[in-house]
C-alpha cells in the first residue's frame, strides 16, 4: 500500500533525523518571522483547490494577522520530503500524514505533543479509537482528520447463480461461498493479494481472526495454534483453487479489474470504488450491492486514517494548533467529507444524516456510505504501530507464499516467519 512506500529512505535518513531532532532547540522565537502557518497536504490539488482556498480564507478572516501558506505534495513524494525537511529544520507547521508513518517520527520526538494543548472537551469530539491511532507511548502526536474503510461490494447475479442468498460476514463464511461460486459458475468469489508491497488485508486478517502479530516484548506473537490456523486458511484457499493464481504476483488493482470484468463475486474496497465501477463497467455496477467489511471471529473492522501533525520545532505552535483544530472541527470535516466522499473523524459530523439516511431509492454509493459510516463505531487500525511494519508484512507474505506453493509446510512457514521477524527486530 502507498502508506508503506519509501521506508528505505526512512532508514537512510533515520540517523540524521534523530540527531537533528534531539540536538536542536525546541522552539525558535516567533518574532523571527511574520506569523504564517505553512500547511502541507497529500495530493489534494487540483480536485480540492477551491475547497481549501475557501477554508484558508475563512480561517484567516477569523484570525487576523495569521496567514496560511498551502503546499500540496504528491503522495509518492511526501515521506521523503518531510523527512528531509524535518532533518534540515525547514519543516512546515502543519502536515497531513498517516499515523503509521507519523508514528515512526513521533518515536524520534519530531512532533509537538498535543495533550496539554487541546482541552478535554475538544478531544472528546473525536472518535476515541481513531484518536488512539495518533498516540505513541501514551502521548498524542497528531489530530485525526479524514477516514476510509473498506466494505464488501458484491455481484448479486454471480452470488445468485452460485446459490448464495447473502454475502459473507466472516472469513469462515467466505471460504464456504468461495467453493460454491467456483463450482457453480467457474469464477472466483474474491481476490486477496499476497504481494508484500501492496494491500495489507491479509496481514490485517490475523487481528480479525484473533491473532496478535507482535507481543509487548516486540517478538513475533503469531507462532501459535491460532496463528497457524490463519496461515492454513489462506494456504488452503489457494491450494484448492479458490483464489486466482495471480494473488501471488498482482495487487489490489487486479482485484478491481477482475470484479469489473465479472470474474469475481466480491470486491473488498472503499465505497468510493463503486463510482469507478459505474464508470468502467456499468453493467456490473447495476448488479452490485454493498455489505459490511468481512471480518473474523473478533468482528474487528479496519480503518485507514489520515491525520495532521505539527513539527516540534515550529515557530508558530499556537497558530499551528489552532489551524489544525480548525481544519478538523465538526463543521469543516463534514464539509470535506461531502466533497471528497470520505468519512469524518468527529462524532457529530459522522452522525449527520448525510451518512445515516438510506431509503429504497438510495443509490449504491449512498448505501455504501451508510454502511461504511456505521462500521466506524467498531473500526480501528488493526496493525501495530511499528517503524518496520513493512518488514513484518514482507516476512509474513514471503513465508505464506511458500506455504501456498507447497515449498514449505504451514508449520515450517510460521516458524520461519517468526524467527525471521525476531532477527529483523533485533530480539
Amino acid at each position: 500500500m502507498r502508506r508503506w512506500k519509501f521506508l528505505s529512505i526512512f532508514a537512510l535518513l533515520g540517523l540524521v533525523l534523530s540527531w537533528a531532532v534531539s540536538c536542536s532547540p525546541s522552539t525558535p522565537s516567533a518574532s523571527t518571522r511574520t506569523p504564517e502557518v505553512e500547511f502541507w497536504t497529500m495530493q489534494l490539488q487540483p480536485q480540492f483547490t477551491d475547497y481549501f482556498n475557501q477554508l484558508i480564507a475563512s480561517f484567516e478572516q477569523e484570525n487576523p494577522g495569521v496567514k496560511v501558506k498551502w503546499v500540496d505534495v504528491p503522495w509518492a513524494d511526501m515521506q521523503s520530503k518531510i523527512l528531509t525537511a524535518v532533518s534540515a529544520n525547514t519543516a512546515p507547521d502543519v502536515v497531513n500524514l498517516n499515523p503509521d508513518f507519523a508514528a515512526q517520527l513521533a518515536g524520534r520526538n519530531a512532533w509537538l505533543t498535543l495533550d496539554e494543548k487541546i482541552p478535554a472537551d475538544v478531544r472528546q469530539q473525536y472518535l476515541p479509537k481513531i484518536w488512539q491511532a495518533s498516540m505513541l507511548d501514551g502521548k498524542t502526536f497528531g489530530l485525526p482528520w479524514y477516514l476510509t474503510t473498506s466494505v464488501a461490494i458484491y455481484n448479486t447475479d454471480l452470488l445468485k447463480q452460485a446459490g448464495v442468498a447473502q454475502p459473507p460476514r466472516t472469513y469462515e463464511e467466505l471460504a464456504a461461498i468461495a467453493k460454491q461460486v467456483r463450482q457453480k459458475t467457474g469464477k472466483y468469489a474474491f481476490f486477496m493479494t499476497v504481494v508484500p508491497n501492496d494491500s495489507a488485508e491479509v496481514l490485517q486478517s490475523f487481528a480479525q481472526m484473533g491473532v496478535s502479530l507482535v507481543g509487548n516484548d516486540g517478538k513475533a506473537a503469531f507462532n501459535t495454534p491460532e496463528g497457524r490456523a490463519v496461515f492454513q486458511y489462506w494456504t488452503d484457499l489457494y491450494k484448492e483453487g479458490l483464489l486466482p493464481k495471480d494473488v501471488l504476483t498482482q495487487g489490489h488493482r487486479r482485484a478491481i479489474e477482475l470484479y469489473q470484468a465479472g470474474e469475481t463475486a466480491i470486491l473488498s474496497s472503499g465505497p468510493q470504488f463503486l463510482q469507478t465501477v459505474e464508470t468502467n463497467a456499468p453493467a456490473i455496477a447495476k448488479v452490485s450491492a454493498v455489505a459490511p467489511q468481512i471480518s473474523g471471529s473478533t468482528g474487528k473492522k479496519n480503518v485507514a486514517v489520515m491525520n495532521l501533525v505539527i513539527p516540534r520545532r515550529t515557530d508558530q505552535p499556537e497558530a499551528a494548533v489552532k489551524f489544525a483544530l480548525y481544519v478538523t472541527n465538526n463543521t469543516n470535516q463534514l464539509s470535506f467529507a461531502k466533497a471528497a466522499n470520505i468519512l469524518p473523524s468527529t462524532t457529530a459530523a459522522l452522525s449527520d444524516t448525510y451518512f445515516t439516511t438510506v431509503s429504497d431509492g438510495s443509490t449504491p454509493v449512498e448505501k455504501a456510505r451508510a454502511v461504511s459510516a456505521n462500521q466506524m463505531q467498531d473500526a480501528e487500525i488493526l496493525l501495530p504501530n511499528l517503524k518496520n511494519i513493512k518488514q513484518l508484512q514482507q516476512i509474513v507474505y514471503d513465508n505464506l507464499q511458500a506455504a501456498m506453493l507447497g515449498q514449505k509446510t504451514v508449520d515450517q512457514a510460521v516458524t520461519d516467519a517468526a524467527a525471521q521477524w525476531d532477527q529483523q527486530a533485533g530480539k
